[in-house]
């Protein structure tokens, strides 16, 4: 009898290591997959902020020519009150990789919304006040980056005296 209770005993311990075992992994893939996609956000932001700030660059550097910005950066530029800031807006399709596409394969969807103002010096200089946004989306419309963009253009003017 008492060889039986020994490996009864020995049976519930094996079952109970096993058990502890068991949440154990459970808690490890949790973590492991909870850190996967964590990751796979931070590189998806990383991105994001690359391409917005190159985006904006662009936008700076052409003096807020939103087409020309367009042609360079291989996006469409429409005429209308759509987007969400301003006259203007750019918008460039993006594939999982951050590779340029068109809408039907894109993953991320990047838009510049631009608005123009005149404005005058008191030394006669003109200029255009371009200012608009950044803003990257993935395709379900979860925003990853915004940010403000204000550029100018200047052009001197007769001086009437």
């Amino acid at each position: 009898m008492t060889h039986r209770s020994k490996s009864t005993l020995f049976l519930i311990e094996q079952l109970i290591v096993i058990a502890v075992f068991a949440i154990c992994a459970v808690a490890c893939i949790s973590i492991l997959t909870a850190a996967y996609f964590n990751a796979n956000d931070s590189k998806a932001t990383s991105h994001a902020i690359l391409k917005a700030e190159s985006a904006a660059e662009v936008f700076k550097a052409t003096g807020g020519d939103v087409f020309l910005a367009a042609d360079i950066l291989g996006g469409v530029a429409e005429l209308g009150g759509i987007g969400h800031f301003g006259d203007v807006y750019l918008t460039i399709y993006y594939d999982s990789s951050w590779q340029n596409t068109i809408v039907s394969n894109a993953s991320y969807i990047l838009t510049i919304d631009a608005s123009a103002s005149m404005h005058t010096t008191s030394s006669s200089l003109n200029f255009a006040v371009m200012s608009g946004s950044v803003r990257i989306e993935r395709i379900t419309g979860e925003e990853l980056v915004f940010f403000p963009v204000i550029t100018r253009r200047g052009m001197e003017v007769e001086s009437h005296g």
